[in-house]
């Protein structure tokens, strides 16, 4: 079965191989406080700041998952409380969650603006130009979720504080596992803060990564195939570069050889890594329906969009060969039943 799902989405095909190394070198067995697990996650952290281009003086975490990370954010960064312009479900999502840990009362209050840079509900994104206003006019932290593009798309690291992502979508691995990346000027903020009540304190869980371990028992298998997969992929501008054109190359598809209609008018709010097409609820059940017969997962809509669109997943694992089928069987589909 080929999968288009949006998250969890297909794994890079070398994981099941990594997978056995790891349990056939007793990797995840090891005492997560050991030396040998010690240089696992520190060639991890390396590779990440590698492969990604995140600079020298951003400091990298690895969580249990992108949720975890609203939490640490609210609970060790944000002094008063958090703003939050969204534009879909998960955007709604991350502000609701905030606010029950640090409520809203002023907006002017604010010292931690959040931003949902891609948001998967409905495929639109956050470009950097948009990112670099937000840096000009607001003065706290700005953090970052970047849960579908993380590891598809390069970013200017500088306009945010606080970046984070889980690794089942751009980096092509199981669900389990988060990378939270901040700046010098967040952990600043933290030590102000001083929150050290919770066992993912961001001041607990620095002072443990700086020595190259977890504060708590981690996802051992999970940070061992995130490292697998760093040494095997390219850098981020050539990743960057291919998810760009496949997504351009999505768009015209959409527009020029089928009767889908994109969910998203503007081409500049459009996401590069998740594409959503819109119908008709009895066109998007017939559509998810005759693809799953034909061995194709698609994604379904979420939030508002749930039974009016269906998802497709542009990322890294994702192979040439599985786009051509998806669209083949797309212009037939067309051909067959093409929505009104």
């Amino acid at each position: 079965m080929i999968t288009f799902y949006p998250g969890p989405s297909k794994v890079y095909p070398q994981v099941a191989a990594y997978a056995q190394e790891a349990v056939r070198s007793g990797v995840v067995s090891w005492n997560h406080r050991s030396p040998g697990f010690m240089d696992i996650v520190k060639e991890t952290v390396r590779l990440l700041h590698e492969k990604l281009a995140i600079p020298a003086d951003y400091h990298l975490a690895l969580v249990s998952s992108a949720t975890e990370c609203w939490e640490i954010i609210a609970q060790s960064l944000t002094v008063t409380t958090s703003l939050h312009p969204y534009g879909g479900a998960f955007g709604k999502k991350w502000m609701e969650y905030a606010h029950r840990i640090k409520p809203m009362i002023l907006p002017g209050e604010a010292d931690v603006l959040c931003v949902v840079q891609n948001e998967t509900s409905n495929g639109t994104q956050v470009r950097m130009d948009t990112l670099a206003n937000f840096r000009q006019e607001f003065s706290g932290l700005i953090a970052v979720d970047a849960v579908s593009s993380l590891g598809g798309l390069a970013f200017d690291w500088s306009l945010a504080d606080v970046w984070f992502a889980s690794v089942q979508k751009c980096l092509g691995l199981p669900a389990g596992l988060a990378v939270l990346i901040y700046s010098p000027q967040a952990l600043r903020q933290a030590e102000v803060i001083n929150d050290r009540q919770y066992y993912n304190s961001l001041l607990f869980v620095h002072e443990n990564f700086a020595n190259y371990q977890t504060p708590y028992t981690p996802n051992g298998l999970g940070i061992y195939l995130l490292m697998r997969v760093l040494q095997q992929i390219p850098g981020i501008a050539e990743v960057d570069q291919l998810i760009r054109k496949r997504a351009t190359d999505w768009y015209r598809f959409f527009e020029t050889e089928t009767n889908w209609k994109l969910l998203i008018d503007q081409p500049e709010l459009r996401s590069d890594t998740v594409i959503a097409v819109q119908g008709s609820e009895e066109q998007i059940r017939a559509v998810k329906t005759d693809a799953q017969k034909a061995g194709i997962t698609l994604g379904n809509g979420y939030g508002n969009w749930k039974s009016t669109t269906f998802r497709i997943a542009n990322f890294p694992a994702i192979e040439e060969w599985e786009i051509e089928k998806l669209k083949t069987f797309l212009r037939t589909y067309e051909l067959a039943a093409p929505p009104v």
